[in-house]
């Protein structure tokens, strides 16, 4: 009874923040929390079930990634025919959480498979949508550069790179932040959930330094296909599109 007071309390904070501050964005406020309150309750039932099967654990983390690409592509303002953003999604999680996995630094069992996956994962689906976003907002803001280096001879792709590539590097700022003051100013999920695990200060660091690491090389990777992508056309809205047509 105290928590769901508490939880009321905090998203009567977060609508009152939002419209004290003009935004409107209560409605998106309510949402969230109310999809966070049925989806954990859902996800907790399932992984009652998920947690004593690898198999059963390896199709929830198929099922996770469909999901962040989906979000991804909605986030770029694509249409869900062109599921680009799944490409640099899995090029930023597939090789870091098989790294880890593989080289035994996490035991091969659904109680490590499962976060691990879903933290690179949701690591890599934020960083696509923020590097696209940039990127494709750029060049809409900055057409008249892009048509410019277009008559100094540039294909159409090195164009957009040399217009819009440095904006895509604001998508690693949360990630190298984080990584930046961690213990200084956070302690993030990881430390936190070792320590309460019964695990030492000294295990709690060397699973979230883990994490951090492994988020900001799989962000780095996304970043990296999604800017390839963007300059390619692939990871671009339609509008956009449209004014970059040559």
């Amino acid at each position: 009874m105290t928590l769901a007071v508490v939880l009321v309390a905090l998203v009567a904070l977060a609508v009152g923040a939002v419209a004290v501050a003009g935004l409107p964005l209560r409605t998106a406020v309510l949402t969230a929390a109310g999809r966070a309150t049925v989806q954990l309750a859902v996800v907790s039932a399932l992984l009652v079930v998920v947690l004593d099967s690898i198999a059963w654990t390896l199709v929830y983390v198929a099922g996770m990634f469909v999901v962040a690409s989906a979000t991804s592509t909605r986030r770029l303002g694509l249409p869900l025919r062109r599921p680009w953003a799944a490409v640099p999604i899995a090029a930023g999680a597939v090789p870091v959480v098989g790294l880890i996995l593989a080289s035994g630094t996490v035991p091969w069992a659904p109680a490590s498979i499962l976060p691990i996956a879903g933290i690179v994962l949701g690591g890599s689906m934020t960083a696509t949508s923020l590097a696209g976003r940039r990127m494709a907002d750029t060049l809409d803001d900055r057409v008249g550069e892009y048509e410019a280096a277009l008559t100094l001879g540039f294909l159409p792709g090195e164009a957009a790179l040399e217009v819009a590539r440095e904006s895509a590097g604001l998508a690693l700022v949360p990630a190298l932040d984080q990584t930046r003051t961690v213990g200084l100013v956070t302690l993030p999920g990881a430390f936190v959930g070792v320590l309460l695990g019964g695990g030492t200060a000294a295990e709690a660091g060397a699973a979230q330094l883990l994490v951090l690491i492994g988020l900001l090389a799989a962000e780095s990777i996304a970043v990296l296909v999604t800017v390839r992508l963007v300059a390619a056309r692939r990871l671009v809205r339609d509008r956009v599109l449209a004014r970059l047509a040559v």
